[in-house]
């Protein structure tokens, strides 16, 4: 099979003439969500005077856009089972062919394959894990991964995810190492501006706007969200609720909302590019996640100043610092995510002051600056000693 790659490819240029090393960033999943923006971050904000970026999909989608979108050079490697030795044979030709110094590898099966390839080839391996979903309980599962650890240098994206692996997956804890995810820190927009993102989504000046940001998956809690929000507008009529996001669930959460009798005051906005946008234009923004690693959402949100209540699973506590800058609740309890949302209708100051303190946070511990620092640190330390 002939491999294309977008974007620009093969490296035809003599190593000597290229003193920075090549990264192949390897993803099994093509989104969108935020582990695919986190690829699509890392592989296009690297120092170039030290590093350069190939990506290799599993599958096209969003993710193969977006890198081809920032001249990414890109390749579409796809799985034919569970087990293709042949997709490891062409991988392993690209790695060669391309020259490649370094695999970072993100979720379960890039980070498995990778490590396999990056064994054949003699080259480091980076593996990032960014949730646990999807894991827990599959015994198979742990014990590859502690294959994986046994010459790749595993990333947790928070200090949950690193102790789960540590001790509950079996990781040993010297080839692990955190690394939080980072967003951009938007530039703070006027009234105005504000009062026109909201006009364009239909909400009007006099209603308080909720939102959440995410692929609509049973693990995203969105069916406790929308059970809360009918005790909020039985107290609340003026309150707006905005859904951003595509997957499984819209049909099953589409009829809730019927069902709850809920729908004049619900808007599924699907898959959207003006996120930002819509963070600007909302009062609160949630996250009723049953499960996370670490939240890009969450911290998109609370980087533009929105004030946020999210559940106490995963990574979210280590964002969101409870009473100071947000809210936290159970996962799984309407009725407590119900009141939170009350407490931030009704306490609009400290609301807003939430907001302000969480910002400040983000910018300085969430930054993507901060994020690419981490990794180029850690892919020159793994690449020391290697010609």
């Amino acid at each position: 099979m002939q491999l294309q790659w977008s974007a620009g490819s093969k490296r035809n240029d003599p190593i000597i003439d290229m003193p920075t090393r090549l990264i192949m960033h390897l993803s099994s999943t093509s989104g969108p969500g935020g582990a695919e923006m986190l690829v699509s971050r890392i592989a296009s904000g690297l120092d170039q005077a030290r590093f350069r970026s190939h990506v290799a999909l599993f599958t096209p989608g969003w993710l193969k856009d977006r890198c081809e979108k920032a001249s990414l050079p890109t390749v579409v490697l796809p799985m034919q089972s569970q087990w293709d030795m042949a997709w490891i044979a062409r991988c392993y030709a690209v790695v060669r062919n391309q020259r490649v110094d370094l695999i970072h590898a993100h979720e379960f099966r890039a980070n498995v394959y990778g490590a396999i390839v990056a064994k054949l080839c003699g080259i480091p391996l980076v593996g990032t894990v960014h949730g646990k979903n999807y894991y827990p309980d599959h015994v198979k599962r742990r014990m590859a991964y502690r294959w994986v650890s046994k010459t790749a240098t595993m990333v947790a994206v928070s200090e949950d995810l690193r102790l789960f692996l540590q001790d509950r997956v079996g990781v040993h804890r010297d080839r692990i190492t955190r690394i939080y995810n980072g967003v951009d820190m938007p530039a703070r927009l006027s009234r105005e501006k504000v009062a026109q993102f909201r006009c364009d989504l239909g909400v009007q000046p006099s209603e308080f706007a909720i939102g959440i940001v995410g692929s609509l998956y049973p693990v995203k809690g969105h069916r406790h969200l929308l059970d809360a929000f009918r005790s909020v507008l039985k107290l609340h009529p003026k309150t707006r609720l905005l859904v951003v996001g595509q997957g499984d669930m819209e049909p099953s959460l589409k009829q809730q909302v019927l069902d709850l009798g809920i729908d004049h005051a619900v808007s599924f906005l699907g898959l959207r590019n003006d996120v930002p946008n819509i963070l600007a234009a909302l009062d609160l923004f949630v996250l009723p996640s049953l499960s996370e690693g670490l939240s890009v959402a969450l911290l998109e949100a609370m980087s533009t100043g929105v004030p946020v209540v999210a559940t106490r699973v995963g990574g979210n506590p280590e964002i969101v610092q409870d009473g100071q800058t947000g809210l936290l609740v159970s996962p799984e309890n309407a009725q407590e995510l119900a009141v939170r949302i009350l407490e931030m209708i009704t306490h609009r100051e400290k609301s807003k002051l939430f907001g302000e303190r969480g910002r400040e946070w983000v910018s300085k511990n969430f930054t993507t600056a901060r994020m690419l620092d981490h990794y180029q640190d850690l892919y020159a330390e793994c690449l020391s000693g290697t010609s």
